[in-house]
């Protein structure tokens, strides 16, 4: 390990097609890792072991906790990483580190929790914690390769990339739930995902070139400190981090639930004109209604980058944030599978461009070359720290207000109150993109 001082930034040259597709590789990877844990595995395990009346305060309370973790480590091994060189890079070593780690902490998702056992959720958190921490210990360095990378006139195009990977992987994560069954229930899905997870690290360990010439500043906590509110001088970056966490708010509110969703509101039998029967449990409708989701996702997320560098970021956003919430906003309404189904276009079209470009909005906006990885991890913050606030509130509303509904003879009155709340949070970090002066 070494140190040395003053910080150089990297060169950056131009990068080819399969570079850029190379080096968002692992988003593939990581993204399939948490879309299965977190729509398919997680709200099943979680049913299982408290019951119906709880289920949605404790998956509130599991991701809350989790993702409190990855809002502390995130920015801690992002500004590691842009102050010490390890042995074969500046970021590489970190994303072996943390994807071992990661793989070792699976077993006790797989493992751990019991059904009709609600005492089995507390270990079965513990593990969950150290799925979050060393995920977290590999991507929030990972993160930083594309502003140190990517040259300034190409971050639309490698933004894209990184949205489709993300959508791919999205995918991936996403017909687990299709083929549970088939695949011996939830464990074999955990040695699926760690697969992944080991490809992706390896794709990025061997098919990425890092800049040779990086000098790095000594760690010091007091300056790290510091480091954790000085982009927020900044105006812009404030307005990038705030409506990033406010979108982001609104896609936990209305994903995290969706499974719940679709067992207590939509129902079975989940068919489709001239498909018949597509699934036979919420956790298949789940999985299947990632399908159209990802169309639509796929189609606009390596347009949007490339189009964000050509007519600006900001009508993207635009866009991306109108066609989440009007979706939030027809699920308050019409339950049935054929129109969640083709929603779930639109819905994909709005998150693979918000994905893309606002990725592109946060590199545009860095108020440092020498703190890439730690200024990322604190814009990270802004993607977990929803799971710590969002996902607990509309549990609690949700399970809450589902009571009060059955009381007051009013259906399904818990989903109603958590989807309007998603439109607010889509309607606020749409139109405060706005206020981002630098950036068009």
């Amino acid at each position: 390990m070494s140190v040395a001082s003053p910080a150089v930034p990297p060169t950056r040259k131009h990068l080819s097609t399969w570079q850029q597709a190379v080096m968002s590789f692992f988003w593939f990877a990581t993204n399939a890792h948490w879309t299965a844990i977190l729509l398919v595995t997680l709200p099943s395990q979680i049913k299982s072991a408290v019951g119906n009346d709880t289920k949605g305060s404790a998956l509130g309370l599991a991701l809350g906790i989790g993702a409190f973790i990855s809002m502390l480590a995130s920015p801690v091994f992002g500004a590691l990483s842009d102050r010490i060189k390890l042995p074969g890079g500046r970021r590489k070593p970190w994303v072996v580190i943390g994807t071992l780690g990661n793989i070792v902490s699976l077993f006790g998702l797989a493992f751990l929790i019991k059904p009709g056992e609600p005492s089995s959720v507390t270990p079965w958190i513990i593990a969950f914690l150290f799925v979050q921490l060393f995920n977290n210990i590999a991507t929030a360095p990972y993160s930083a390769l594309i502003p140190d990378m990517v040259p300034a006139e190409q971050r639309g195009s490698a933004s894209g990339w990184m949205g489709l990977m993300t959508m791919l992987g999205t995918f991936a994560g996403g017909l687990t739930g299709l083929f549970m069954d088939s695949m011996g229930g939830i464990t074999p899905v955990y040695f699926v995902l760690m697969g992944l997870m080991l490809l992706g690290m390896l794709v990025t360990v061997f098919g990425v070139k890092e800049p040779e010439v990086v000098t790095t500043r000594p760690f010091v906590w007091d300056e790290f400190w510091r480091g954790l509110y000085s982009p927020f001088k900044h105006r812009d970056f404030t307005w990038v981090f705030l409506t990033r966490m406010l979108v982001t708010m609104g896609v936990y509110t209305v994903q995290e639930f969706l499974q719940y969703f679709m067992g207590d509101v939509v129902g079975a039998p989940f068919s489709l004109p001239g498909l018949g029967l597509v699934a036979d449990s919420p956790e298949a409708a789940v999985s299947f209604f990632i399908l159209p989701l990802l169309i639509g996702a796929i189609i606009s997320s390596i347009t949007a980058g490339v189009l964000s560098d050509k007519f600006g970021r900001k009508v993207m956003v635009y866009i991306a944030g109108a066609l989440m919430g009007v979706v939030a906003l027809i699920y308050i309404f019409f339950h049935s599978f054929l129109l969640v189904v083709v929603t779930g276009i639109v819905f994909g079209l709005g998150y693979g461009a918000y994905e893309s470009v606002d990725w592109a909005l946060a590199s545009d906006v860095l108020p440092s070359m020498d703190d890439f990885a730690k200024d990322m991890g604190v814009w990270h913050i802004a993607l977990v720290f929803p799971q710590v606030i969002a996902t607990p509130i509309a549990g609690v509303l949700l399970d809450n207000f589902q009571v009060v509904g059955k009381a007051q003879n009013i259906a399904n009155l818990g989903y109603t109150v958590i989807f309007s709340l998603a439109v607010v949070y889509f309607i606020f970090g749409t139109v405060f993109v706005k206020q981002i002066k630098g950036v068009r």
